[in-house]
């Protein structure tokens, strides 16, 4: 870019603002107190009891203090904080409620710098809300994934516990059998079980747990029938192998049900992202090529009427093509 052009200083001063953003968070993440990583290790098995030493206010005083323990505090009493945690566990992102709010405010705070000084301070207020969403839409796209991953992946974790058990091996031998032997993201999950138990914590709890995590019916329909078990009795090899062939059917319905709706979805995406695409590229391509649709006056609605149709519509084909199997 020409050092005389006239976007030359608005683009650097984004581009130095953003740099800037990163260094303070960085440094946050740095110099701010950390909690003990046992007593993390611990409450994530369910182990939140546990104190060092005899004396219980002694020990919670000597513990290190949390980090960005007042934001935290503050999300806790609004309702979002236990949310946005078993989010987080379940996408499998090494974050904190605090620190997953903290990206947020500052992608959103970055979008919104650089669409207010590039065009105007409507476009820069529409960025902004869209970059601090954009985290908790990829938080959510990743805890889909890793539930596909986990429910294609059960059906072979179930016959290697099938023929673990028929050849003699106990429940939590054919357990750690899958942990070590199951490629991830399934593995992650038996290994937790295993390390849980080695802690203390019962099989039927840490099952429990796990089947919470993953957030699954197909997962579920396994660890209830591993608990009925456990309870009364019987023959859990043959019943592990008939939910096995279920999932087996259920998964092979979902992909044919995806095949045959895969123009739909695609047409919902062209019809949701081209117009916001091409009205991107009209505003860096041609500056005040908008500006009419903010002039005062009813004409300001028109941009968020149309956005908001294009949203109803794009939700409307989602929920159309959506069937349960």
């Amino acid at each position: 870019m020409d050092v005389n052009s006239p976007l030359f200083g608005p683009v650097a001063v984004s581009i130095l603002l953003g740099i800037a953003v990163l260094c303070i968070f960085t440094a946050a993440w740095r110099f701010a107190p950390r909690r003990d990583p046992m007593d993390e290790r611990l409450a994530e098995y369910g182990l939140t009891d546990y104190v060092k030493g005899t004396d219980k206010k002694q020990a919670k005083d000597d513990r290190p203090k949390v980090r960005f323990a007042g934001l935290t505090k503050l999300l806790n009493s609004m309702g979002m904080g236990p949310k946005v945690a078993e989010k987080l566990s379940r996408a499998d992102i090494p974050l904190t409620v605090a620190e997953f709010v903290l990206i947020q405010i500052a992608v959103g705070g970055v979008l919104f710098t650089l669409g207010a000084m590039q065009l105007n301070l409507y476009v820069g207020l529409v960025a902004g809300t869209m970059g601090f969403f954009l985290p908790g839409f990829y938080l959510n796209m990743q805890q889909g994934k890793l539930r596909a991953g986990y429910t294609n992946q059960l059906p072979d974790v179930l016959t290697l516990l099938v023929g673990s058990l028929r050849a003699g091996y106990g429940l939590s031998q054919a357990l750690e059998l899958v942990a070590r032997e199951v490629s991830p993201p399934a593995n992650r999950e038996f290994a937790r079980v295993q390390r849980a138990m080695s802690l203390g914590v019962s099989l039927q709890r840490a099952l429990d747990e796990m089947a919470a995590r993953v957030d699954s019916d197909d997962l579920d329909l396994v660890v209830t029938a591993i608990n009925i078990q456990y309870e009364m009795g019987g023959n859990l090899a043959n019943v592990l192998e008939t939910i096995s062939e279920t999932i087996r059917d259920r998964i092979r319905i979902q992909r044919e049900v995806q095949v045959l709706t895969a123009q739909q979805r695609l047409t919902g995406y062209i019809l949701a992202f081209l117009p916001a695409g091409l009205s991107t590229v009209l505003a860096l391509t041609r500056p005040g090529y908008f500006d009419p649709f903010f002039e005062p006056g009813l004409v300001r609605m028109l941009p968020i009427v149309g956005f908001g149709m294009m949203m109803i519509g794009f939700f409307l084909i989602q929920k159309i093509i959506k069937i349960e199997v």
